[in-house]
């Protein structure tokens, strides 16, 4: 006992000299163990459930499976603090002003803080009064042309992306009237003034009814696309997003209504007929300047609109050009006025403007083979051509016939010829019979008479419809000539061309511009 006890003075303990001997002699298992082991039963749960896991695995696909398993809690993670930096974001964005008074000293005084409060309230609610709540963070590029607007009419305000439908918004089902102008010329003015005319105007009431609606769908889809496009985004993902917008809006149903033709992205040098393949990785940067032409239809009444994006304040002359060009074409054009009037007044405004680009100064040519045209039923192009440059074509307009006015500028040669993968395609308006040899292509005209009729498709839609391996069949089709093909139009690579477009219809005592919005 006194070797112990000296034992124990000098740091060994005596328990530590009892467990040193215990160990030496006893073989259970220690009592600690089987303790830990009873009472904490979730470990022994746990162990079981990651065995059932990774049951009949080898170890490096455990450890394959280990690490995908974190990789897809990371991805969680990181979206949730996305979600969070977005709803922050968007709290700070309806907030508006009131986030700097936010700021300020805060007060011990609890009457204070309520104060501040009750003040930062009413300045949101001011705030999303004044611009209908579609606010915008400071890293937008993009600079919208036009202001929001309230159409004659509407009942309910459209929401950002768009949720509320038009027959919620005007429950009287009468939709806003287009830009309302008088047909030009001296022998146009009894128009105005003429029972006559006012009658037979009545009388198309309806149908005018129908294709308002169709120009409305296409204004507020066309103000969406405003708002959210960006640089770094793929064409691919804009054109979706814009014709899923005006699918909802226009509540497509079969040929009855829906698209009016494939949306066009056409970019820099590309003037028109291009819109992305699926495997396109095509990606919008900055410096471009694209071209959005897209369309709607209801009763196979046309609305054909294109407008013209930049992101670089340096391109703001051309796209003034061309936008020029444009309301001129539409002032000059009326009943009994000739087509080739219309383009040499097009040409002439166009010619007028120059633009510098990175120092240099090009002068602005109109695209001499690039045209407006009229507009017939469940036809794009109905046979007459509106030039936007000097000609011989003395055509005239006549009453009742609706046009797409449009005008293409560049600072390139100004003339387009045909080149990249073709993406469009429309059945011929005429197309004559023909016995066709292939199953495939017999399915596939089928297939186009059913949910395209006379109306332009792309290639995206025959595959997101559940076609496959068909580009045979419509090759047979296109060389029959039932089907042409519209490769994208191209000037001069490294220039650069903008358009822009309205839809106008010939009343018979007024020009109605049925597009016209508040953006342009």
């Amino acid at each position: 006992r006194e070797e112990e006890i000296r034992r124990r003075e000098r740091g060994g303990g005596i328990e530590h000299v009892f467990t040193q001997t215990s160990n030496m002699t006893d073989t259970k298992p220690s009592q600690p163990n089987v303790e830990e082991s009873t009472t904490n039963p979730s470990n022994t749960e746990q162990t079981g459930a990651a065995e059932d896991r990774y049951a009949g695995l080898t170890p490096a696909q455990i450890k394959k499976k280990k690490k995908k398993e974190r990789q897809k809690q990371r991805k969680r993670e990181e979206k949730e603090r996305q979600r969070a930096a977005e709803a922050a974001g968007e709290t700070l964005d309806k907030a508006g002003g009131a986030g700097e008074e936010a700021k300020t000293e805060v007060s011990t005084d609890t009457k204070g803080e309520n104060a501040n409060a009750g003040k930062s309230k009413k300045k949101r609610k001011k705030k999303k009064k004044k611009n209908g709540g579609d606010q915008k963070g400071p890293d937008v590029v993009m600079r919208i042309i036009g202001k929001e607007h309230k159409s004659r009419g509407e009942k309910k305000r459209q929401t950002y992306p768009p949720s509320v439908s038009l027959p919620d918004m005007f429950p009287n089902g009468l939709y806003p009237e287009g830009e309302i102008m008088e047909h030009p010329g001296d022998f146009n003015t009894f128009r105005t003034t003429s029972e006559e005319k006012r009658a037979a105007d009545r009388m198309q009431e309806s149908m005018y009814n129908e294709i308002r609606e169709a120009a409305e769908a296409h204004r507020q889809t066309r103000r969406y696309a405003e708002q959210f496009i960006r640089p770094g985004m793929t064409m691919i993902d804009i054109c979706q997003k814009i014709e899923a917008c005006s699918e909802k809006l226009i509540r497509k149903d079969g040929l009855k209504r829906g698209w009016g033709f494939p949306t066009g992205c056409s970019i820099n040098h590309v003037a028109a007929h291009y819109t992305p393949n699926y495997g396109d990785k095509t990606v919008l940067k900055e410096k471009d300047v694209v071209k959005l032409d897209f369309g709607t239809q209801i009763n196979g009444h046309i609305i054909d609109c294109a407008f013209t994006i930049a992101f670089d304040p340096m391109f703001d002359p051309l796209l003034e050009a061309v936008k020029d060009a444009t309301n001129t074409g539409i002032k000059e054009a009326g009943i009994d006025v000739r087509l080739c009037d219309i383009g040499e007044r097009i040409q002439e405004v166009m010619e007028s403007y120059e633009v510098t680009i990175d120092g240099k100064t090009y002068p602005v040519k109109p695209i001499a083979n690039l045209n407006g045209h009229s507009i017939g039923s469940y036809q794009i192009h109905a046979g007459k051509s509106v030039p936007i440059v000097k000609g011989r074509d003395a055509t005239k307009m006549e009453e009742g016939e609706m046009y797409a006015i449009e005008t293409f500028g560049s600072t390139g040669k100004g003339y387009v010829h045909e080149d990249m993968a073709c993406s469009h395609y429309m059945k011929n308006f005429d197309a004559p019979f023909r016995q066709l040899r292939s199953r495939k292509s017999k399915q596939l005209l089928t297939h186009i008479d059913k949910n395209f009729g006379t109306l332009a498709f792309c290639r995206r839609w025959l595959e997101d419809q559940g076609q496959k391996g068909y580009l045979m069949a419509l090759k047979e089709l296109c060389d029959l000539d039932i089907v042409r093909k519209y490769p994208p139009l191209c000037d001069k690579a490294g220039c650069y061309t903008a358009q822009f477009e309205h839809t106008i219809l010939l009343r018979p005592n007024c020009k109605e511009v049925v597009s016209r919005g508040s953006d342009y």
